[in-house]
């Protein structure tokens, strides 16, 4: 809940900040709270430390938000590039999960060797290297206007005035607020392979495979963005199929539904980041960022609501129910602008 708080508060303020200030020195502070935060659980393990740490993990993870992507787009944007923008996010996506995996396949040797005061330095050395990547970014600012004002005030305004009467970055907003909020359960994934009756010891093999089809699906972002709704729709299917179905087999399906699922959060940011203009980027960014959190939350609350009745293959699949209906509206969508370019 601390982490939780700290980052619903920050997140609108630090796509402000990112816009009005420096996106890279925001960029370089984050990863350095979340490395304060580590090197207090490590070195003075305590209630308050802990609770002092997820503070500073959460502002940092709040300050990354809506920063990186604005800053990753105009960097693409000033060498002419921005068609890359999907591809460049979702790979840097897919190399962070595996990352996470590689981590996670580490810390047991490491725990066993040094203890947990080990990871804790293995973990704050990492993020000061996550800093100084930060820093060797270029510095990208918002243009325009709002950039000159240089004023909090003048952000939002230019970022509420985008949201609310540019059609293309409300839909934008809403697409990526869904497509990320919901994809927020695949936190439920070991529970859905704990319930097909593996022994324990199998669920982190099995739970990779998951991970794995995520990461393929980051690294293939970029391509074929025009048949979105086709493919997020084939997601669904094979969400719901693969949950359903009680097997570990049907892993393979879940696999290829949270690839899709990566692929589409690529595409969607990239289409936010195409009708975003003027200084106001990384606010709209963020703002979107909100909305996924407040996505996930109800998706979180609505899962425990159901596991009274369902159990969690039958709620997983559940989930697939939003991805067909956004790859409906998509398709319906899509077809009406086709019919009006023709007219």
């Amino acid at each position: 809940m601390i982490w939780s708080v700290t980052t619903f508060l920050l997140e609108l303020p630090s796509g402000l900040w990112a816009d009005v200030f420096s996106r890279r020195l925001l960029l370089v502070t984050a990863p350095l709270l979340a490395g304060a935060g580590f090197g207090l659980w490590a070195f003075v393990p305590s209630y308050p430390a802990f609770a002092a740490g997820f503070v500073l993990w959460g502002a940092g993870s709040a300050l990354r938000s809506g920063a990186l992507q604005a800053l990753v787009y105009e960097g693409l944007e000033q060498v002419g590039a921005p068609e890359a923008y999907a591809r460049l996010i979702g790979r840097s996506e897919a190399v962070s999960l595996l990352a996470v995996v590689a981590a996670s396949g580490v810390a047991a040797p490491v725990l066993a060797v040094g203890g947990y005061r080990a990871l804790g330095v293995a973990s704050v050395v990492v993020c000061v290297l996550g800093a100084v990547a930060g820093w060797a970014l270029p510095e990208s600012r918002g243009g325009g206007d709002v950039e000159e004002e240089g004023a909090f005030a003048g952000v939002v305004r230019e970022g509420w005035r985008q949201v609310r009467e540019v059609p293309g970055v409300r839909g934008a907003v809403v697409l990526s607020v869904v497509l990320t909020g919901v994809t927020s359960l695949d936190e439920y994934v070991p529970l859905v392979v704990r319930s097909m009756g593996v022994a324990a010891v199998w669920v982190p093999l099995l739970v990779l495979v998951v991970t794995v089809g995520d990461a393929v699906g980051g690294w293939f972002a970029g391509r074929g963005a025009g048949r979105l709704p086709v493919v997020l729709g084939a997601g669904a299917v094979c969400l719901a199929a693969g949950s359903l179905g009680g097997s570990p087999a049907g892993l393979v399906l879940v696999a290829v539904a949270f690839g899709v699922f990566r692929w589409a959060m690529a595409a969607a940011d990239a289409r936010l980041q195409e009708r975003i203009s003027g200084g106001a980027r990384a606010t709209v960014t963020s703002l979107a960022g909100f909305g996924s959190e407040v996505v996930a939350v109800l998706a979180f609350a609505g899962w425990a609501l159901g596991s009274r009745w369902a159990g969690a293959g039958v709620l997983l699949g559940a989930a697939a129910v939003p991805y067909a209906v956004v790859a409906v509206v998509l398709g319906v969508c899509g077809r009406r602008r086709g019919v009006h370019r023709e007219l």
